[in-house]
């Protein structure tokens, strides 16, 4: 495959000339253009038609997925977000981008990101420019969803379990909420329990469990998010307390304050197994 057409998109110079620096030493990338705002990109994208764009998110006058919003043309470039902020990671992957890169930047991870993009660019040219037309319009469907912020409103009301964004170093884990088990909190440290694996991200117990469905996640603990789903046996204890276990096996204590969602389930659920 020959060298990637490249237009980097930031409006803080210092990052800008950054970006630039460590894409100038993967030997595969062309940058054609560097630009300092969304209406620079655009111009830049019809100009040349790139195979790939660095896309900052949040810009003054036109924010990154504006940007990608008015992008013209059935051919467009593999977005790959570089931003500070780790709380757009759903929305971006949402508007299907490759990748989400996260400041301050390292050589590796920006290699890998530009392999994913070197990946999937040689799979569309196998399978023919016409559906890349399809993608667009997939793409720019997607963007009218709701934004990130009201993403997050609804998925706190919301009765089906979406994605977690859990910051992990210079990458974004996507868990899917429905694979979450449970949650336990260390301070201002959660400990999210997912398909056998702990991640650890920075959160309040509270601003976590509004972003998980609340059908699906009780407090059993002051320091305790269960996924209901996961629920094997509950053991009735004394004075109103509960012992639930777990799929994996794990055992979680439920609190006589917080013991109300899983009298709530036992009434729902009587094949639940109870002793």
């Amino acid at each position: 495959m020959s060298a990637l057409k490249t237009v980097v998109v930031d409006d803080e110079p210092l990052a800008l000339q950054l970006l630039q620096s460590l894409l100038e030493d993967i030997s595969d990338i062309e940058i054609v253009a560097a630009c300092r705002n969304g209406r620079e990109a655009l111009n830049a994208v019809a100009t040349y038609m790139p195979d790939l764009l660095f896309l900052d998110i949040q810009m003054p006058g036109m924010s990154g997925f504006d940007v990608i919003s008015r992008l013209q043309g059935d051919i467009i470039p593999q977005v790959i977000f570089a931003t500070a902020y780790d709380h757009y990671a759903v929305e971006a992957f949402d508007v299907n981008a490759v990748d989400y890169v996260l400041k301050p930047m390292e050589p590796e991870r920006l290699e890998l990101a530009v392999g994913r993009a070197r990946g999937r660019l040689r799979q569309q040219r196998l399978q023919g420019l016409g559906n890349l037309s399809d993608e667009k319009g997939r793409l720019l469907s997607s963007l009218t969803s709701p934004t990130t912020e009201q993403s997050t409103e609804k998925g706190a009301n919301s009765d089906t379990p979406g994605k977690l964004a859990i910051k992990d170093g210079g990458r974004i884990i996507l868990a899917s909420q429905a694979d979450i088990e449970w949650v336990d909190a260390a301070g201002d440290y959660m400990c999210i329990h997912n398909n056998g694996e702990t991640h650890i991200m920075r959160s309040t117990l509270k601003e976590l469990q509004q972003q998980l469905c609340p059908i699906s996640f009780k407090r059993v603990h002051r320091s305790t998010l269960v996924n209901l789903n996961y629920i094997q046996e509950i053991q009735v204890l004394t004075k109103g307390e509960y012992l639930l276990t777990l799929k994996s096996g794990e055992k979680i204590k439920v609190s006589r304050n917080y013991r109300q969602p899983i009298k709530d389930y036992l009434e729902r659920n009587q094949s639940t197994t109870v002793t």
